[in-house]
């Protein structure tokens, strides 16, 4: 593990803004942690527990998964796919697309409600919170944020370089990626840049925070652990290729991937590895009821479970292509994407096939689960969402 100074922190004006004002502005906006209620949102990429779990469905299990049905579909183009994975909130679906926009959908009927052009593509993920639409765009690269009743533009953040990072927004303030090597914070009301951290020339990939950490890989090969409100450097720990992946964390740990086909679980204070599994996990895992849950990548077909004290293999299922989307985990069922044109999902404890949908071309957007419905995007150009028949 390497750790360095955190001289290479480029602060500004801004950076002085107390982070406990800004959490206090938007408290009675933000979501209640650890609490079900009757509608509960999928926001943004990792949710909000930071885990790609929503422990609050109740409505689809491993006994009725099977009978999920196609409720609609939204052609977003005829030519330009749906890499974006969808984000739900108060009864509407959040998602970009490659045709430079980002849509707003009826959850319930696939119904537009409004579409915001970007003027580049939106691979980025979205997320939701204090009534606006988060999100990244490439060619003329931006961070935005929308008015997520009206889609009208709030604020943009410009990059120099594209911003396919999916953006998490905790306390305030927005945490994004950027194909210009750093990560950014942003003052969620008006999009003012607290602090940046460079994570290499290539880009970043898609933050995790908890605990005032915000957890980030880079195209240098290291995964970083930096200071939520100030961007200082806590540790950080050299994978051996690059890391643009998603970290997600739970009871203390982070578990994080490397192109070189490793899956790592780190001590969340410190950077210390627990333990390591090389096979061929190169994308953003999900973690659920002590079971980490991965694709293949660009290596195989296949989507893993492995215990995630220890990192040994629990089972794995073959889909009939490479596996880049990340798995959503939700009362007992893994739903996960494939290039091979299907949606699946699996018994969480067994790996075996419950349901799966052919759509019209790859997915590798990445599912998100609410209310009784499952919504993904196609390479198709369309947005699908599953409900029970």
């Amino acid at each position: 593990m390497k750790t360095e100074k955190p001289s290479s922190i480029r602060p500004n004006r801004y950076r002085n803004i107390c982070a406990a004002f800004l959490f206090s502005m938007f408290l009675a906006m933000s979501p209640a942690s650890g609490q079900c209620k009757s509608h509960t949102p999928w926001a943004e990429f990792h949710r909000y527990n930071m885990m790609r779990f929503n422990p609050c469905e109740t409505v689809l299990n491993v006994g009725n998964v099977a009978n999920l049905g196609l409720q609609w579909s939204f052609a977003t183009s005829r030519i330009y796919g749906v890499y974006s994975s969808p984000a739900v909130f108060n009864g509407v679906v959040y998602v970009g697309s490659d045709n430079n926009g980002l849509y707003a959908l009826n959850a319930a009927t696939g119904a537009k409600l409004w579409n915001f052009q970007s003027n580049g593509g939106v691979y980025s993920s979205p997320a939701v919170l204090y009534g606006m639409v988060y999100f990244g765009s490439d060619n003329v690269p931006k961070v935005y944020a929308v008015d997520a009743k009206t889609g009208t533009e709030v604020w943009n953040f410009p990059t120099s370089q594209v911003n396919d990072s999916s953006p998490t927004v905790v306390g305030g303030v927005v945490y994004i990626g950027s194909e210009d090597g750093n990560l950014y914070a942003l003052n969620a009301r008006n999009g003012a840049e607290l602090w940046s951290y460079p994570t290499g020339q290539l880009g970043s990939g898609s933050p995790a925070v908890a605990n005032g950490v915000v957890y980030v890989g880079g195209a240098n090969n290291y995964l970083y652990a930096l200071n939520a409100t100030t961007g200082a450097l806590m540790w950080s720990y050299n994978t051996g290729n690059n890391a643009i992946t998603s970290p997600v964390i739970a009871d203390g740990v982070v578990y994080a991937t490397s192109e070189n086909g490793t899956l790592y679980a780190l001590k969340a204070a410190t950077g210390t590895v627990i333990w390591s599994s090389s096979a061929a996990y190169t994308f953003s895992p999900a973690i659920a009821n002590g079971v980490v849950y991965i694709g293949g990548g660009y290596l195989d077909d296949n989507v893993y479970a492995l215990d995630a004290r220890t990192g040994a293999k629990l089972w794995n299922f073959t889909t009939g292509g490479i596996v880049q989307s990340a798995p959503a985990v939700a009362n007992g069922v893994v739903y996960v994407g494939s290039y091979d044109h299907n949606v699946y999902a699996l018994n969480a404890e067994t790996g075996a096939e419950l349901w799966s949908y052919a759509t019209g071309f790859t997915v590798l957007s990445s599912p998100a689960v609410s209310n009784g419905q499952v919504f993904v995007g196609s390479d198709d150009g369309k947005v699908y969402a599953f409900g029970l028949k």
